[in-house]
């Protein structure tokens, strides 16, 4: 029997009991559940990291994309929010097109 303790999809229960089996699960508080998602950002993002082709890099980039609309409700905030964030800093500070790699800074 696998044990896995971790923050899963809202249908994943569904999924297994389809396929002919039990789960065990709860739910969680507010602040357990911010710092699942938290956790849950760092195994998708390396599942991004070691993703081998782009295919699957954009799979797993929709998912960290989930876990960010998620985390932004949390924070009381809403995508489009984070979103406008996004955007003005973009303008202000641009974005990462250029492929820009800053090698060091002078101070003269």
């Amino acid at each position: 029997m696998p044990v896995y303790n971790k923050l899963v999809r809202d249908n994943i229960p569904q999924v297994i009991e389809a396929a002919g089996k039990t789960c065990t699960m709860r739910t969680l508080g507010d602040e357990e559940y911010r710092q699942e998602l938290r956790k849950k950002a760092f195994e998708e993002l390396e599942e991004y990291m070691d993703a081998k082709d782009d295919a699957t890099a954009v799979e797993e980039l929709a998912d960290l994309l989930e876990i960010i609309h998620a985390l932004a409700e949390c924070h009381g905030a809403t995508i489009e929010q984070v979103e406008a964030i996004r955007a003005s800093k973009a303008e202000k500070r641009g974005g990462f097109k250029e492929k820009i790699f800053l090698i060091e800074v002078h101070d003269e």
